[in-house]
Formats: structure tokens, C-alpha cells, sequence
């Protein structure tokens, strides 16, 4: 029997008062944004902490976009390791026993064929998941499906990684639209998951070019329905963080269809 949980991404802050809001309209996750940085502080994690054991709210964190564990810089590797830790340990402060997804853009091809890609991307999630172990934090890696060619992170790489390293992952929806010119149907992406018991995933309107993604738009009822009448065939719990330009709005849009389906 599938469960679906839904939700908006971005906080608005660390404010508890955004986050009770949340779970008062009736959602039920949130995905806390670190898109440019790891702002949120200690202090401000274990309040949210506390919060959310009445909220019960699924939490999930985006690591910010400066990653690149393909990069030729083995410093920007570096750094890329850095961000996606620093965000490992604010989602651990935020865990109330719960393993918290850690989400990413995990790197760039590059000049690198897709197999060395791969490879080098792998060796660095090896070791990410090393230092999680050691410092026993509750917290899962999950690199993201993509929405351009030019980035690492289609979905079979994506769960070919889970595979060989033990990660767990990201399934966006509208990415993977983007990513294959609006060619990827969520029937055969669903086909692909059938086997999960637990999937996180984000999901609103998307533009693209032939280059693939361009924007993510207000997600359309006709779309919003078109994915929920194959995610139904799972058996699985599945968070959907809405990530449109309005997410609260449409992550609320969504839970209304739902309730009608």
C-alpha cells in the first residue's frame, strides 16, 4: 500500500512558526534549502528538532548547488565534500531518530565520458559515506536525477549508484521530463522504482530546451494528475517536495487532488 506525503520546498527561514504553518495546512514534509550556503545554525536546527516531535513534519535538506564531485580542481572537490557534510550535520541536529535526506546535485560530465564520470563520482560517495558511519549521523546521501544532459545524474546512474555504494537518492520527476526533452514518461520511471520501499522525490512544472532544463514553473493540474495515477502502482512511502515557484502553494494544490483521487 503506497503513502504519499507531500510537501513545499524552502522554509521561509528557520522560524518555527513557518514550519507549524506547514503542518497546520494539512502537509505533511518539508525540504529545509541551503541553496546558496549552509545557513542554518545549531541553536536554530535542535529548536526545529524539538518543534517538529509534536509537527512529526518528514524533513529533508538541499545541500547547496556549489558541488561538483567530477570537478578536474581536486580542491572544488573538496569543497564540494564540504558542503555536503556541513549539510549532513545540520540534518543530523535535526533528526528526531529519523534518517534526514541530504539532496544534491552530485557533478558535471565535464570532458569525461559517462563511465569515468561515474566512477569518479562513486569513489567520492564511497568516502561520504564513510565519514557519515564514523560520526554515526542520522542521515541519508541522495544525489538528485538531473535536468540537463550536461550534468551527471540521469536516472540509471542515479540508482546504479544507490547499488554500489549504498546512497539513497533523489527522484525528480520534472527534471528527468527536462532532461529527455519531455520524452521521459512517469510510467516507465515508476516502472524503474517498483522495487523501493522508501523514495524521496521532487516534483512541479518545468521549461526546457533541447539543452534540457530551463526553469521550474507553477505545476499544472493536468500534470499533478498525470504523475499521481502512476506513483498509485507503488508500494512504497513516498515524500514529493514540490519545488515550483510557489511551493507552498502548490504543494497544497497537490494534497487537494489527492484527497479527489
Amino acid at each position: 500500500m503506497i503513502k504519499i506525503l507531500i510537501g513545499p520546498a524552502g522554509t521561509g527561514g528557520a522560524e518555527i512558526q513557518n514550519f507549524s504553518e506547514i503542518k497546520n495546512l494539512g502537509l505533511d514534509a518539508a525540504e529545509i534549502e541551503f541553496t546558496y550556503g549552509v545557513w542554518m545554525i545549531k541553536d536554530q536546527a535542535l529548536k526545529i528538532k524539538e518543534a517538529n516531535k509534536k509537527l512529526k513534519l518528514r524533513l529533508s535538506i538541499h545541500a547547496p548547488y556549489f558541488i561538483n564531485l567530477n570537478s578536474e580542481d581536486k580542491a572544488k572537490i573538496g569543497a564540494s565534500k564540504a558542503r555536503i557534510l556541513k549539510s549532513c550535520e545540520i540534518g543530523n541536529l535535526l533528526s528526531n531518530g529519523e534518517k534526514i535526506h541530504i539532496v544534491f546535485h552530485a557533478g558535471f560530465y565535464l570532458k569525461d565520458s559517462k563511465e569515468k564520470t561515474f566512477e569518479k563520482i562513486k569513489k567520492q560517495i564511497i568516502e561520504l559515506q564513510q565519514i557519515v558511519k564514523q560520526k554515526r549521523w542520522n542521515v541519508l546521501l541522495s544525489p538528485e536525477t538531473t535536468g540537463k544532459p550536461s550534468q551527471f545524474g540521469d536516472l540509471d546512474e542515479i540508482l546504479k549508484l544507490k547499488k554500489e555504494t549504498n546512497c539513497s537518492f533523489c527522484v525528480d520527476f520534472s527534471h528527468l521530463k527536462a532532461r529527455h526533452n519531455g520524452k521521459a514518461d512517469y510510467k516507465e520511471i515508476i516502472k524503474e522504482l517498483k522495487h523501493e520501499k522508501e523514495i524521496h522525490s521532487h516534483f512541479s512544472g518545468i521549461e526546457y530546451t533541447e539543452k534540457g532544463e530551463r526553469k521550474h514553473v507553477l505545476t499544472g493540474e493536468k500534470e499533478i494528475k498525470e504523475l499521481f495515477s502512476q506513483i498509485k502502482n507503488l508500494k512504497a512511502e513516498i515524500t514529493i517536495i514540490n519545488e515550483s515557484p510557489d511551493p507552498l502553494g502548490d504543494a497544497l494544490k497537490m494534497k487537494e487532488i489527492l484527497k479527489k483521487i
